[in-house]
């Protein structure tokens, strides 16, 4: 399955490559999200909130009340979450805070599950250089993405794999390190990073993977055909 995503700076739709240098940007939300009407989820991720340096709380609420959608960036606390599930989130997408001094926090793993409801968490195990990677992308941990996958299955309903050394270059993404991951866990896999063709995502669904994409479909390369 295709997730369209829709990341979000400034109050506007945007793509990063690598989450750092700016190479779109557009006030037209609406009609983005109109062209993703057919498809029956989005992953709506606040960067200001993931770098600390704003939010765009209305903006989600907008989104979340006419589209079912995941939603990530700066959800660091259980009050957080909460307050994201309340502005219309279906999910909460989960990175930062499951880790602390560069491994696993299980202790807040567990409070979270047991405070929003598993059912409702999706843990981020973002990868670079072979390592889970945090905070807007810019901390590593001792951790590869396959141990925190395994590790964190008791705590969530999904996992979200983003490989972040390929994101926004749409070169693909690298199937293997997305097959180590799938197999390290039972509950459902979604990737990102780079992720271009048809084909790719029409593989990551035999492996049992959903797709998420940005950078191939708001540059024309990726040209969507909603789902029947």
């Amino acid at each position: 399955m295709l997730i369209p995503a829709i990341d979000l700076k400034g109050g506007q739709v945007v793509q990063l490559v690598q989450g750092k240098r700016l190479a779109l940007a557009t006030d037209d939300w609406e009609g983005w999200l109109a062209r993703f009407a057919a498809f029956p989820k989005l992953q709506l991720i606040d960067l200001d909130a993931a770098m600390e340096t704003g939010a765009n709380e209305a903006l989600i609420r907008a989104i979340c009340s006419r589209r079912p959608c995941r939603v990530g960036g700066g959800i660091r606390t259980i009050e957080r979450a909460r307050q994201v599930l309340d502005l219309g989130a279906t999910h909460v997408i989960v990175s930062s805070a499951l880790f602390r001094d560069g491994d696993i926090d299980f202790d807040f793993a567990r409070r979270l599950a047991e405070a929003v409801g598993r059912e409702h968490v999706i843990a981020a195990v973002d990868s670079s250089q072979g390592r889970v990677t945090i905070r807007g992308w810019q901390e590593a941990t001792n951790v590869t993405a396959v141990e925190a996958a395994r590790a964190l299955e008791p705590y969530c309903d999904e996992f979200l794999y983003t490989h972040v050394d390929t994101e926004g270059l749409m070169q693909g993404i690298p199937l293997d390190a997305v097959e180590a991951v799938r197999r390290a866990t039972a509950r459902r896999v979604v990737a990102a990073g780079g992720i271009t063709t048809q084909d790719e995502i029409d593989t990551l669904d035999r492996m049992g993977v959903d797709a998420v994409v940005g950078m191939a479909i708001y540059t024309g390369r990726l040209k969507i055909d909603p789902p029947a």
